[in-house]
Order: C-alpha cells, then sequence, then structure tokens
C-alpha cells in the first residue's frame, strides 16, 4: 500500500509516518516508481506505536516494542528491552500517583480547614450556613 492508504488505515497523517521513517521507527521502502510502499507488518508497528502513545510513552520509548515486532514477536513486548520499558513505566506511573495522593491529601485538608473556618464565621455570626458574603469593594452582596 502506499503512504497515503497506510495513513488512512493507522489513523494518523503522512507527515506523521515520514517523521516516523526519518526517526528509523518504520522502513523506508520504495517501489519501482519511486513511491513509498507499506505493508500489513507496516501497520502492525503504526498500531503498536499509536496504543503505546495513547498510553503516554513518549515516541523513543516505542522502539523496543517496533524492535521486537521486526524481530517476529508477534505482539512486539516481549523482548527484554519491552519489558524494561513497561517496568520503567510503571515505576513513572506510580511516582505520579503518589504525587496525585499527596496533592489530594492536601486539598483535602485545605477544604476541611476552610470548613471549620466557615462553621466557625457562621456560629461567631449566629447565621446558619455563614455570614453573608462581603463584596471586596466593601459592600454587601445579596
Amino acid at each position: 500500500m502506499r503512504i497515503g492508504e497506510l495513513a488512512v488505515r493507522a489513523g494518523t497523517t503522512t507527515r506523521t509516518l515520514r517523521y516516523y521513517e526519518s526517526r528509523g521507527l518504520l522502513p523506508a521502502r520504495r517501489g519501482e516508481n519511486g513511491y513509498r510502499t507499506y505493508d500489513e507488518d507496516d501497520l502492525r508497528l503504526l498500531k503498536q506505536i499509536r496504543t503505546l502513545q495513547d498510553f503516554g510513552f513518549e515516541l523513543e520509548e516505542t522502539r523496543p516494542f517496533v524492535e521486537c515486532l521486526r524481530a517476529g514477536h508477534p505482539e512486539g513486548d516481549s523482548c527484554p528491552a519491552s519489558l524494561a520499558v513497561y517496568r520503567r513505566k510503571l515505576g513513572e506511573l506510580d511516582a505520579v500517583i503518589d504525587e496525585l495522593a499527596a496533592v489530594r491529601a492536601t486539598v483535602g485538608e485545605q477544604l476541611a480547614r476552610a470548613e471549620r473556618a466557615r462553621d466557625e464565621l457562621a456560629a461567631d455570626a449566629g447565621i446558619p450556613g455563614g455570614p453573608e458574603p462581603v463584596c471586596e469593594l466593601g459592600g454587601q452582596t445579596r
């Protein structure tokens, strides 16, 4: 198939395919007419790259999977280099999850503090739900 058909079938652009080719991720084969030619294996490579990128992998991180597919492994992720990328990515994800959990805890603490302050103001003012808000320009709002 030619580059346009491959782009459509892979859900990408010809420009992206040429970029992948320049990075060595997609083979650069040309027919006798000078046009780039691709086959179903190339489509599989592209689908692997796109799936990994959808999961947050950088383009260069897809290289071991592409090389594994080219080596004849049906899924592209059973080679040692692919497994190493998976492990590294899981470590990165765990770190992000830990960071987000810490941020969530801080926001939860801030919310609890703000709710206590609101309740104290309401108790002081004797108004259920808190005192009337005061406009920053100095007047009461309603």
